[in-house]
């Protein structure tokens, strides 16, 4: 099936044209996670000769090694090709899933008007590693995947606009107070709750946590960075939830306004060493090889009618859901598991 696929590109280009080929981004990204040009070179598909000539024309380019190689040590990125590494990765990060939401919908217009009317599952939802698999393992049914915040897919869900709606609560009595956020857009009579995954949340530190984080009372130290989710998140309705608990007020955090879209933007922002700490997911963490500070579980659920339940594509999510290779592959992603996977709840026991 031919698929559009959009995906972010940036270049960076002197008085005389020449652009940064988007090669350059693979070859950084492999030698940072190999510390051999030759591995790298490997990894990306392309000879030594190759890699180490478009090294050198680069490094021509800004006037300054990209990487730096020392005989018997192997290769490691230079100060300057670690800033473009993070770059390219923090746009990639931010971007994603508005681009992956707009792929969505261009793909649907196009085999609509191709093959006609297909079947199609309206998923609003809050962005997240489980929700990206998906599309990957969904068959026999078209899904339109709209990322959003919780409340923006509980509001759609109610006006009609989709089939599911999709929200993570937290365990415990900080779940409590978030999910007041939420009451007043589930409809205990007509609204089902269908499991989908749990999944660990906490900070995000750089690898052998130099400042030595433990917990969110170690940000109030005005010496430490801190990236934050954007207002609307469940993530930080939760991060909210665990300052308060913990008697924190967020003025005496450093960078409690600056904000992130994605879990993965927040661990590029720490990786690129820009912040100290960042809250999210802990797969997000082991993506950018980050250490991780757990402080949350949380459940990641999705809402319906209880009319819609009988539809075909309810039916076909469910048995996705219920699927062994599907909760297989939800289990391979770091601090998530297919809790209660496929189970339909009343909205009174979330």
């Amino acid at each position: 099936m031919k698929r559009i696929m959009i995906t972010p590109a940036w270049s960076f280009s002197d008085e005389a044209g020449n652009q940064i080929a988007p090669a350059l981004f693979l070859l950084l990204e492999a030698v940072h996670r190999h510390g051999k040009l030759t591995r790298a070179a490997e990894d990306v598909g392309i000879s030594y000769r190759h890699a180490w000539n478009l090294l050198k024309r680069w490094g021509e380019f800004f006037g300054i090694a990209l990487v730096e190689l020392e005989r018997g040590r192997g290769a490691r990125l230079s100060p300057l090709g670690e800033k473009l590494l993070w770059a390219e990765q923090r746009v990639n990060a931010r971007l994603g899933p508005q681009l992956e939401s707009l792929g969505s919908e261009l793909n649907l217009a196009i085999e609509q008007q191709l093959k006609g009317m297909q079947p199609v599952l309206r998923l609003h939802a809050s962005h997240g590693f489980a929700v990206e698999l998906l599309p990957k393992h969904l068959r026999g049914l078209r899904l339109d995947l709209q990322y959003c915040s919780p409340r923006e897919a509980l509001a759609a869900l109610n006006r009609g606009a989709c089939d599911l709606a999709g929200f993570h609560l937290p365990r415990g009595e900080v779940g409590k107070a978030v999910s007041r956020n939420y009451r007043d857009l589930l409809k205990r009579r007509s609204h089902r709750a269908i499991g989908f995954i749990s999944r660990r949340q906490g900070l995000m530190v750089a690898l052998g946590n130099p400042r030595g984080i433990s917990g969110v009372k170690a940000l109030a130290d005005r010496t430490v960075r801190f990236i934050n989710r954007q207002e609307a998140s469940g993530t930080r309705a939760l991060f909210d939830s665990l300052l308060a608990e913990a008697d924190i007020s967020a003025s005496h955090i450093h960078g409690y306004e600056t904000e992130e879209y994605t879990h993965s933007a927040v661990a590029a922002y720490v990786a690129a060493g820009m912040a100290d700490a960042g809250f999210g997911v802990e797969a997000a963490a082991q993506r950018f090889g980050l250490d991780f500070v757990p402080l949350a579980m949380e459940d990641y659920l999705f809402i319906c009618h209880q009319r819609s339940l009988a539809e075909p594509n309810l039916i076909a999510i469910l048995a996705l859901l219920r699927d062994t290779l599907f909760q297989k592959a939800v289990e391979g992603l770091p601090g998530y598991s297919p809790h209660r996977c496929g189970v339909i709840m009343h909205v009174d026991a979330l």
